[in-house]
């Protein structure tokens, strides 16, 4: 059974279209990388296979974000098992990301300990205020918390019980941890997970100030979430810039 996946992965790992979706994740993490979004040598970045749905492509175990290139990319089953590619894979990096795959049904899964997100975490408020800045309404509506945290993300379980509080969400605030930003498109998440963390940057800046804020009515936060998503070019511009930046 194995036998006969790893010569399907290895295949498969060779083809034009996952060659460029390996190419995309891991321009997605150097511009992360760039944009101070990452932590280490810890976090991932995930995109399901389109021909597999539990099959995934991943970072690998050990390499830091500002480094990896596409042949470093490696391809996965649901628990982990490296079908193709020539590095390993931390343990734990599918407890999270399988289980926001098959139960939320998102195809890019982005998990991130970035700073500005994850200091909302650790607020009462939990997570980002939507009606507040313009990069901020972007997400109304499109925004999950999970209060609970559990310590790490050691078992299955866990993965499963964070999947299950997206509840359809695109973003879940994992409460003292971090943040999760999904997309059905990899270029698309990546402008998510950048704008996400300004939209938050500038909500940390004004709670510094210790002054009064001032939200927008929720309808005015709605429509400019709708306009935002009605046209995605902008975040494809985005990432193709990023590309020409990043080689």
């Amino acid at each position: 059974m194995h036998a006969d996946h790893d010569i399907q992965a290895q295949a498969l790992f060779r083809t034009p279209a996952l060659a460029s979706l390996r190419a995309d994740l891991a321009l997605a993490l150097r511009a992360a990388a760039h944009h101070g979004l990452g932590e280490g040598v810890c976090n991932h970045f995930s995109v399901a296979v389109p021909q597999r749905a539990d099959w995934f492509l991943l970072n690998p175990r050990g390499l830091h974000w500002s480094e990896v290139q596409a042949h470093d990319i490696v391809l996965v089953d649901a628990s982990g098992r490296v079908l193709a590619g020539s590095h390993p894979v931390e343990p734990t990096a599918m407890f999270i990301h399988a289980a926001v795959h098959r139960i939320a049904g998102k195809a890019c899964v982005m998990h991130t300990h970035m700073p500005h997100a994850t200091a909302l975490t650790l607020t009462d408020l939990r997570a980002l205020d939507t009606t507040l800045s313009q990069n901020a309404m972007r997400f109304h509506g499109r925004v999950a918390v999970d209060a609970d945290y559990n310590g790490l993300a050691l078992d299955m379980g866990e993965g499963e019980r964070i999947a299950r509080a997206m509840q359809g969400a695109d973003v879940v605030f994992l409460g003292n941890h971090g943040v999760i930003v999904c997309g059905e498109r990899v270029d698309h998440a990546f402008d998510d997970l950048y704008y996400l963390e300004r939209a938050c940057q500038a909500q940390v800046l004004a709670l510094s100030t210790g002054r009064p804020l001032q939200p927008v009515a929720p309808e005015l936060a709605a429509r400019v979430a709708a306009q935002t998503l009605g046209e995605r070019l902008q975040s494809e511009l985005f990432f193709r810039s990023l590309r020409r930046q990043l080689r």
